[in-house]
């Protein structure tokens, strides 16, 4: 009796074993192949006023679809992958202000833009017309609210198979669904949080001038000021090399070549110079105007004048400084002719632009704009011709390390550095190299490219950079070893800006069975199991007692006293 209570047991024990093993291969039945995982990079989430932009979600549960779909199909539980070679912008324009509804979209971008890639030994036809398409791409998703989850990708072969074998079904009519099968994108990623109190740091540095013997009256200052945040659609990939990271190193650049100058006593000019790297370009300059509003008065009023760098490391011939003081102010004469003088020596010229400001107006379109409403004569110097409008041409997908020029940008840093110099020492007009090439004082291009490398590979928007970010401790270390007196300032971004978290996930990519060959899998398990129940329980306790499993129990009568 033992013996066979124990053989019963085991038998339990098995049937137990394989119901479980069953119940496992049931649960993922559905994702039965992981493709490949990718990293992806979400359309940055955020309002202005209360009033909400970009992609409003960011979890993804939907299968994939191309571009091949067939007209009149149902996407709303779809991410439709779009290449950006073979982008169709009145397919996105379409569904963007029609407000179609879509399960998402995946973005594919070149490999030539992803961070780590140099900018050599591409085809430069290829990156015009990608860049192009990228530019009219980012506007539209940038200034749109998207009730759907928006993604980036680079292309890769693992990517790139998926995409084909997810052409190839849309284009016979089989678009991936729960009865067909195909390929999900997963996103298992939490909903998106405000992020509470942004910061944002200005980090200064001086190089104090020589005064004479006896002379108690304070030197002049000159300022030399670049925003070093970004923006863009995707804030995981907005790096900005030529706005405004072209910028922050001409900066530097200029910062160590006084710096040797002025280690000197000999050779210090007469003239404090003080550096500025600000951040909250995007926001109308929001930190530039807190890093001023910090000064006291006789700083303000020692600065002769300020120059301000924005965007000078990709262009042909031509530069321009926009100033707010009318172009007859004697001041701005005094910098465009110094300039101009230099530019025409290096064989470019330089445009001036006047704008006027208009203080009611919370916009800022320049960074000299914040030094023009203290009063303070300012100008940028820039290669856009015209103002761009609002978080546009601040540093987004497009502008990346292959797009700046190294030859224009060291011509850049020359005009700035030379213009300057004569200005300091009094030689405006005069036809003499301070920074002459092969010198000790050359510029020199290996500091600038490596710069521009680390730059190229930081994206810097600004609400997710901690206050010690090791970039920000970078800037901090470098403007240390060639200026005095660093300061860093920690400030809190202006209300008018709300941001929100999770900018980059991980996209897992499965192939997925149809539901026909889910249920012909269950049916084929459910009958091997039925045939395994009954073989173990015959071979155990005989056929007589799997016939009375099936066998209704005789009722039983309560007996009435």
């Amino acid at each position: 009796m033992a013996h066979r209570k124990a053989r019963e047991r085991d038998m339990l024990d098995s049937v137990y074993s394989m119901l479980a093993l069953v119940f496992i291969l049931v649960a993922c039945v559905e994702l039965c192949d992981a493709a490949t995982v990718v990293d992806v990079y979400r359309l940055i989430q955020y309002d202005i006023s209360g009033v909400p932009f970009g992609s409003r979600l960011a979890s993804l549960n939907h299968h994939a679809g191309s571009l091949h779909f067939s007209p009149g199909a149902d996407l709303s539980r779809t991410v439709v992958m779009i290449p950006v070679r073979e982008l169709n912008i009145s397919f996105v324009t379409e569904y963007v202000s029609r407000k179609h509804p879509l399960g998402g979209m995946l973005f594919l971008l070149p490999e030539i833009f992803r961070l780590e890639n140099g900018g050599g030994g591409k085809d430069v036809r290829e990156k015009e017309v990608v860049k192009k398409v990228l530019l009219e791409l980012e506007k539209l998703l940038v200034h749109a609210q998207l009730p759907y989850p928006v993604y980036f990708a680079f292309e890769n072969d693992e990517i790139d198979a998926v995409l084909d074998d997810v052409k190839k079904n849309d284009a016979t009519g089989q678009p991936a669904t729960a009865t067909t099968g195909g390929y999900k994108l997963v996103i298992p990623i939490a909903e998106p949080k405000k992020v509470a109190s942004p910061t944002i740091t200005n980090i200064q540095g001086w190089l104090q001038g020589l005064k004479a013997d006896g002379d108690a009256n304070q030197l002049p200052t000159i300022a030399i000021v670049a925003s070093y945040d970004t923006f863009g659609a995707a804030p995981a990939l907005s790096v900005g090399s030529d706005s405004n990271g072209s910028g922050v190193v001409a900066l530097l650049e200029v910062a160590r070549l006084f710096s040797l100058l002025y280690s000197n006593p000999k050779t210090r000019g007469r003239y404090n110079i003080l550096f500025g790297l600000t951040s909250g370009g995007p926001y109308n300059y929001n930190g530039t105007h807190k890093w001023l509003r910090s000064f006291d008065q006789r700083l303000r009023e020692s600065i002769d004048y300020a120059i301000c760098l924005n965007s000078v490391g990709s262009w042909n011939n031509e530069l321009w400084i926009h100033v707010s003081k009318p172009p007859e102010n004697a001041y701005i004469k005094q910098i465009f002719e110094g300039f101009t003088n230099v530019a025409e020596e290096l064989g470019f010229k330089v445009g001036l632009k006047h704008k006027k400001i208009n203080i009611s107006n919370p916009r800022v379109a320049w960074e000299h704009e914040q030094f023009s409403r203290l009063r303070v004569t300012a100008a940028t110097l820039s290669e856009l011709s015209a103002a761009p409008e609002l978080l546009e041409s601040t540093g987004g997908l497009l502008d990346s390390r292959h797009f700046v020029d190294e030859t224009s940008f060291i011509r850049s840093v020359k005009l700035v550095a030379e213009s300057l110099a004569r200005h300091i020492y009094g030689y405006q007009g005069k036809n003499i190299q301070i920074f002459a090439d092969n010198s000790s004082l050359a510029v020199n291009p290996s500091y600038i490219r490596s710069w521009l490398d680390l730059l190229s590979q930081t994206p810097r928007v600004a609400p997710f950079i901690s206050k010690n970010d090791p970039f920000i401790m970078a800037l901090k270390k470098e403007l240390t070893d060639h200026t005095d007196e660093v300061i860093v300032q920690h400030e809190v971004l202006d209300g008018m800006f709300t941001f929100y978290d999770s900018t980059k996930a991980s996209l897992n990519i499965y192939q997925v069975a149809s539901v026909t060959f889910d249920l012909l899998l269950l049916l084929v398990l459910g009958s091997y199991l039925i045939v395994l129940f009954s073989f173990l329980v015959i071979t155990t306790r005989g056929l007589d007692d799997l016939i009375s499993l099936f066998r209704r129990p005789p009722s039983r009568k309560v007996k009435t006293a």
